[in-house]
């Protein structure tokens, strides 16, 4: 038939379905060709780590490859998940800070409306400072970088996208300045999920982006502030009652 692929004929996950049925079969179809690459590179570091050294040293070596490989594409394959589920990464950031930020004496609140500026994905205040997050998935191989300062996705700027985040950023600052009775300032950032970034984290139009857990990582790495425990109840408690509680899904039927 014309206009149909010799590779993927007659298959309904290709014909008309959606890009996560697509995506998963491909990756089942794929799931042999990993295995073998995988069970070659144990093998061959098996025989090379155990000449080198000794039998015990080579087994070990091989099974940190064999896993290392193994969360190296269940990685690529929850990022890529993301995107084809049509998703923008909110309920992914919302487990990875559930299981690192807050355990560590954070404060993290999800979905939260600013007022005139749409939803927060997730609002962190800690004691290295307050972090508007927002999510966005890109296709696997979309390129996301920076030139001169400012943001390229496959080569095209993203004003609308960054100028959007920043202002929510600083309204929510205002918002919970006023709620708090102190300034408080809000640093805004950006969760890559998916997308082909060469190196990270990077800042572009005054906005870190980096992968989820590189974001994190960042963020307690680079604090803005020295803040008590109490203090970070007190603003966070100001941040509860000054942004309302949001949904994602009825933000994007407004829009």
């Amino acid at each position: 038939m014309f206009g149909s692929s010799i590779y993927l004929r007659d298959r309904p996950a290709f014909t008309g379905g959606s890009p996560q049925a697509v995506y998963e079969e491909l990756w089942q179809r794929g799931r042999k060709g990993r295995l073998r690459t995988r069970a070659f590179l144990a093998a061959a570091t098996l025989v090379l780590c155990g000449l080198l050294v000794n039998a015990v040293f080579g087994i070990a070596m091989a099974v940190l490859v064999a896993v290392a490989d193994t969360l190296v594409h269940w990685r690529i394959y929850s990022a890529s998940r993301v995107w084809r589920l049509g998703l923008r990464g909110d309920q992914r950031m919302d487990r990875f800070l559930r299981y690192t930020l807050e355990r560590r004496g954070h404060r993290v609140l999800h979905a939260r409306t600013v007022p005139g500026h749409g939803i927060a994905d997730e609002l962190v205040v800690g004691p290295g400072g307050v972090w508007l997050v927002h999510n966005e998935a890109w296709s696997p191989g979309a390129e996301v970088s920076q030139h001169g300062g400012r943001l390229f996705i496959d080569g095209r700027t993203q004003t609308k996208l960054v100028r959007g985040v920043t202002a929510r950023a600083e309204a929510a600052a205002e918002a919970i300045s006023r709620a708090a009775g102190t300034p408080v300032t809000v640093t805004p950032v950006l969760a890559v999920h998916g997308g082909k970034l060469a190196r990270t984290p990077f800042t572009a139009d005054g906005i870190v982006f980096a992968p989820p857990l590189k974001l994190i990582r960042w963020m307690r790495r680079n604090p803005a502030a020295d803040r008590s425990a109490e203090e970070i109840e007190a603003i966070a408690r100001a941040a509860v009652h000054a942004l309302p509680v949001g949904s994602h899904g009825s933000a994007r039927a407004a829009a």
